[in-house]
């Protein structure tokens, strides 16, 4: 991630743009924490956040909207499948060789956004000004040659994972990381400590924070879960929650 003073100058110029103008303006993909950035910032511009899915990571902010540019654009984002030409023959493959062979190209991670494998497929959601390049110049990944074409991700990457049941101690963001990826309450707070946890695209303030009902947590190197809120309380005085956790 850039300098923190460079990045809130450049998304404030890009705000400005759009607002004095009147017009539609893109960043390119930002992470977690450069969004939280985004949105401690106080811009006069509408903005939204979008990446491809409804609980993408890398997402790109959108400056603008009908009632300021008095017209609707899309997104300068694609999807890219990336599959094996001979799916019998194919390696195993994961998210870090489908990124590492993108960069091995010399792309520019910031024009990246997420990459979701299904069926040892992966769906790359890019800037479209980068997405000829990559179908031209991707052959292999690892060492299984591949194909790349423009497509729709998948319905069962976009439908939400099922509902999960998990008992917890409370509401608390600390409890609920816990639960979801095994960790002890410690262990949970370290991760949140450390900025590794966010909410929605929010650094949260503390370890004991309500999670808000449909928001989207995200913990780097475990995954993400949806918070759908409370069900009931069991006898002993625990809660019975309902997240959809993303494998």
């Amino acid at each position: 991630m850039e300098n923190d003073s460079l990045l809130k100058n450049r998304l404030t110029e890009l705000a400005n743009r759009a607002w004095s103008r009147g017009t539609w303006v893109f960043s390119e993909f930002l992470t977690l924490a450069e969004q939280d950035t985004l949105q401690r910032l106080r811009l006069d511009c509408p903005y939204t956040l979008f990446g491809g899915l409804p609980t993408g990571e890398r997402r790109v902010a959108c400056f603008g909207s009908e009632e300021l540019c008095g017209y609707v654009q899309s997104p300068p984002v694609v999807c890219l499948k990336i599959e094996p030409a001979l799916q019998k023959f194919a390696d195993p493959l994961t998210h870090r060789d489908f990124l590492g062979a993108l960069m091995s190209l010399g792309i520019r991670r910031e024009v990246l956004g997420d990459i979701e494998i299904s069926d040892n497929v992966g769906y790359l959601f890019c800037l479209d000004s980068v997405a000829p390049f990559i179908r031209e110049n991707l052959a292999s990944v690892r060492h299984t040659t591949v194909r790349v074409s423009e497509s729709d991700p998948p319905e069962k990457l976009a439908a939400p994972p099922p509902v999960t049941e998990l008992v917890v101690a409370s509401e608390r963001l600390d409890a609920a990381v816990a639960a979801v990826f095994r960790l002890s309450r410690s262990q949970a707070q370290e991760l949140i400590g450390k900025e590794q946890v966010f909410i929605s695209g929010r650094l949260p303030k503390s370890a004991s924070l309500d999670i808000p009902q449909g928001a989207v947590v995200s913990v780097r190197h475990y995954g993400r879960f949806v918070w759908e809120g409370v069900a009931r309380e069991t006898k002993k005085g625990r809660l019975r929650v309902l997240v959809r956790i993303y494998k």
